[in-house]
């Protein structure tokens, strides 16, 4: 046992993943605000906004989807793509996880001549409108799948769509005329019927000739046409209580348009193109986005902008879509950047007598995905957020609690990798970031060639920048900060957000490093204390020691120096990668060993595909680990946590590659402990938990893992697990010796042991003396046998069969064969279903089939056998009859030579 216990091996599983809910495309949201449905490359994705939580994926059919609509209760889903497909799914509780969804194909369809580019539903949920890039505009009984209506007319493409209704004039001959109606059309026309109170349907579409026709539902033609945009309608949308209909359009205007005449009733300049319009806060109010990237509001009455001026946005920040609904205090923006946005609607409530409002103020943000993941740190003083660097100018804050929702989704408190904050500042990609020891400071190098000092106080949702460090003439590729814990005596411990880190080390494309001291009071511009050449090549990673007495450099020119912090000179040279070095990592302090006298280790990963392990004494290579099929982009030492004073495993090191894998190693021995593989491309940022030795990794696809150190658990499962075979092992043993073999079958069945099973057998086949009438050879074992378990019998089968093949075993394995036969009708046993996931030739089929082949051989050989020993018999007695006659021919000549009497002894 203390063998094992001292061969410990470092473990770890994946506790949860941050995945990407939205990549860009069509998006749609349930009426109640809970269920978000997206397009995910070609797959589409239903995400609870509540929680975070993936409610289901629907698998897409290899093209580009090009249009997805939910219906207002969340009871079907239709997803259109480019190959002209049209898939109907509902969508039910899943039966094992209420809390999941379980998409159902109800059909597939091909709705038009060209691809789907719009869809919108009535507000029942029963109707759906297709519009297609042929200019056709088609309407569909979602549960039934026909088609009802067919609208021919519209100019080029159909970019817009909306259901309403009108109310409209009681006609003294309605009832003859809806019993016409109902005659001639069909089973559909109930949902489209007038009502009693007068209302009416119609599909308003838009296309990319600026004219939104207006079609009549019962009459089944065009009702209106309305000709006053002059580019591709975007949004349309009816206000009932203002008897109304608003559009937007790409021509920068947006259009108020009298429902009772169809006249243009006002026409608003939004000096930017619009992509989503709409009304809110009882049709009082109306909402606009588009290129700008900012939400802007208008007075439904006069037509005026309400929100004060705003600093339009970025390309990235431009709003594609907007959802909302009417139950809702909020509404969600969607940008090109794939984030949403959520608005709340409480300064605008009714009574709203306000001319002039602020921008509705964000008060949550979901990022649809984090593109490529280039790094990432632990921040807050519990380090229970994540800072994120996903290919962009700006830093994302995302929480890795969650925290109980309160009120409805649009408010839900927070959950795993919702957004907190975003530190916008940089003009350029972020390259590289580090934290201090508090959590509280960050520091983040971008290809703006500026560094950045950020001050973060969670407690207070405070994240603002406190210094910008200009001065590199090239890009930034690389920034530490000291990592070293102040006295808890000292100021800086008991309050480290007014004593940010004394200094930073940065690194740039222009081959120089550069430190910058900081102070209480600095401005917002930093100069650099000192500036070095260090390297013939862009540096990639620099790192502070322990101590914060040296850093480290890593460049593309193979080699990784050690500076002094105080002067910046170099004072040590690591040469050995055959290529550029990208990541350089110093041993901390809870990595070290307790008492440990070595001035400790630095790590090194380079493009050459190996990691390095050098001595800060003499600056000497001790290891060099390969295992890795592609570039070592980012190292992290885990903290030191042996199991037990018997536990012998060295400081452990995780390295992360363009191979998708990360993997631990041992400091000490080289040997490589776990490889964790949950990424199917490069992973660019790793970090690990101080305390607790968890890892964090993302990568180019997207996708942050989260894994946790199970390694004390995985020990005890597998000590626990050996107690219990040994127990269990022992107890067949005395099963066994005592005779007892019905306990002893059953037990060695369920500890899954065939070597043990097979000697149980073969001592009751081969057994001296059999019980007369026993199939096997005791009665005992024939009652087991006769009485197993569907389970049981079929694991006993997969073990007659492997002992089939052998011809030192087949004779027991055809005997108990043979017992199982004659125990069971041949209906039980065709009707044995293999438990669990069977692997390649694991059904029964298989496994008679492997029998029988086996048998037919055996017996064969037998045959052949007994053919032999006719051949033998006949060899025999004819040799004995030539030994006699030669017998005979010897003593008669023997005779003669002696001249003599003959004695015949017998």
């Amino acid at each position: 046992m203390a063998a094992q216990r001292g061969a410990v091996k470092t473990t770890y599983a994946l506790e949860r993943t941050l995945q990407p809910i939205y990549s860009g495309g069509s998006v749609s949201l349930s009426d109640d605000g809970r269920i978000l449905a997206a397009c995910l490359g070609e797959d589409v994705t239903l995400t609870d906004l509540q929680n975070g939580k993936e409610l289901g994926n629907i698998e897409g059919d290899g093209e580009p989807i090009t249009a997805l609509i939910l219906t207002p209760s969340a009871s079907h889903l239709i997803v259109c793509s480019r190959s002209m497909s049209m898939r109907i799914y509902s969508l039910d509780l899943d039966e094992t996880d209420h809390e999941l969804l379980q998409p159902q194909l109800l059909r597939s369809l091909r709705p038009h001549s060209s691809p789907v580019v719009t869809l919108a539903v009535d507000g029942t949920g029963t109707l759906l409108a297709t519009g297609g890039a042929d200019g056709i505009v088609k309407v569909w009984d979602i549960r039934a799948g026909y088609t009802t209506h067919t609208f021919h007319g519209a100019g080029g493409v159909v970019s817009a769509l909306h259901f309403f209704q009108v109310e409209v004039a009681a006609k003294g001959d309605s009832s003859k005329k809806r019993k016409r109606t109902k005659s001639q059309q069909d089973e559909n026309d109930d949902a489209i019927q007038k009502e009693e109170s007068g209302l009416e349907f119609r599909l308003a579409s838009g296309a990319e000739d600026g004219k939104i026709r207006i079609w009549d539902l019962h009459k089944r033609r065009s009702a209106a046409i309305l000709d006053s945009h002059v580019s591709v309608v975007r949004s349309i949308q009816y206000s009932p209580a203002q008897h109304m209909l608003v559009s937007g359009s790409r021509d920068k205007t947006l259009i108020l348009w009298d429902a009772s005449t169809w006249k243009p009733k006002r026409t608003v300049a939004a000096l930017e193109a619009l992509e989503s319009v709409g009304f809110i806060v009882q049709d009082q109010i109306i909402f606009s986005g588009g290129e700008n990237g900012r939400l802007r509001l208008w007075s439904t009455a006069t037509g005026r902008e309400m929100t004060s001026e705003q600093e339009p946005g970025t390309e990235t920040d431009a709003i594609v879509d907007t959802l909302y609904h009417s139950s809702l205090h909020f509404l969600i923006s969607v940008h090109a950047d794939q984030v949403l946005a959520f608005h709340s609607l409480e300064p605008v409530q009714v009574p709203f007598a306000q001319d002039t409002v602020e921008p509705l103020p964000i008060f949550r943000r979901v990022s649809g995905t984090h593109d490529e993941v280039i790094d990432l740190a632990y921040v807050g003083a519990d380090k229970s957020l994540l800072a994120l660097n996903t290919n962009s100018e700006d830093v994302r804050i995302v929480t890795l609690e969650s925290s109980p929702s309160e009120g409805d989704s649009g408010s839900a408190g927070r959950y795993f990798g919702a957004d907190v904050a975003l530190l916008k500042g940089h003009d350029d990609l972020i390259i590289s970031m580090d934290v201090d020891w508090s959590g509280h400071w960050l520091a983040t190098a971008s290809k703006d060639n500026t560094a950045r000092l950020w001050r973060l106080d969670p407690e207070v949702d405070s994240y603002t920048c406190a210094a910008v460090l200009t001065g590199h003439a090239e890009s930034l590729g690389a920034i530490a900060l000291p990592h070293a814990t102040p006295q808890e005596t000292s100021a800086a411990f008991k309050d480290p957000l007014s004593h940010p880190p004394p200094f930073i080390i940065t690194g740039s494309q222009d081959r120089t490093v550069k430190r910058w001291d900081t102070s209480k009071d600095m401005k917002q511009k930093l100069r650099a204390k000192y500036t070095r050449k260090a390297h013939d090549k862009d540096i990639n990673a620099v790192d502070i020691d322990a101590s914060g007495t040296l850093f480290a450099s890593a460049s593309q020119d193979r080699t990784v120096k050690i500076h002094s912090v105080e002067e910046g000179e170099a004072v040590g040279v690591l040469r050995g990668h055959r290529r550029g070095v990208w990541t350089v990592k110093f041993q901390p302090k809870e990595s070290q060993p307790p008492g440990s006298s070595n001035k400790g280790l630095i790590a090194t990963g380079s493009a050459d595909k190996t990691v390095k392990v050098w001595s800060l004494a003499d600056y000497s290579c001790l290891l060099t680990l390969e295992g890795h099929s592609n570039s070592v982009l980012k190292l992290a030492w885990l903290p030191y946590r042996p199991v037990d004073a018997r536990d012998k495993r060295g400081p452990q090191l995780s390295s992360a590659a363009g191979d998708g894998l990360v993997k631990i190693w041992d400091s000490v021995s080289g040997e490589s402990m776990s490889t964790l593989d949950n990424h199917t491309d490069r992973v660019w940022a790793l970090t690990s938990h101080a305390t607790t030795g968890a890892l964090i990794s993302g990568g180019a696809d997207s996708v942050i893992s989260l894994w946790s150190d199970t390694t004390s658990a995985t020990l005890e499962a597998a000590t626990t697990a050996e107690t219990q075979r040994v127990e269990l092992d022992q107890k067949l043993q005395n099963y066994a010796y005592h005779g007892n073999y019905r306990e002893a079958i059953t037990l060695a069945l369920q500890m899954d042991q065939p070597g043990r099973l097979f000697s149980l057998f073969k001592s009751v086949v081969e057994s001296e003396a059999p019980d007369e009438g026993s199939m096997s050879g005791l009665t005992a074992v024939d009652d087991v046998l006769a009485n197993l378990a569907d389970e049981q019998l079929y694991k006993l089968l997969l073990r007659l069969r492997d002992w089939n093949t052998n011809v030192r075993s087949a004779t027991v394995a055809q005997k108990i064969l043979w017992t199982l036969v004659k125990s069971y009708p041949a209906s039980q046993l065709a009707n044995i279903r293999p438990v669990g996931k069977v692997g390649a030739k694991g059904s029964l089929k298989d496994i008679l089939d492997a029998i029988r082949a086996y048998s037919e051989r055996h017996y064969k050989r037998i045959e052949e056998l007994v053919d032999e020993s006719y051949l033998l018999d006949f060899t025999l007695n004819e040799m004995d009859e030539v030994g006699d006659k030669l017998a005979f021919t010897n003593i008669t000549g023997s005779s003669n030579e002696l001249n003599g009497d003959v004695i015949m002894v017998e």
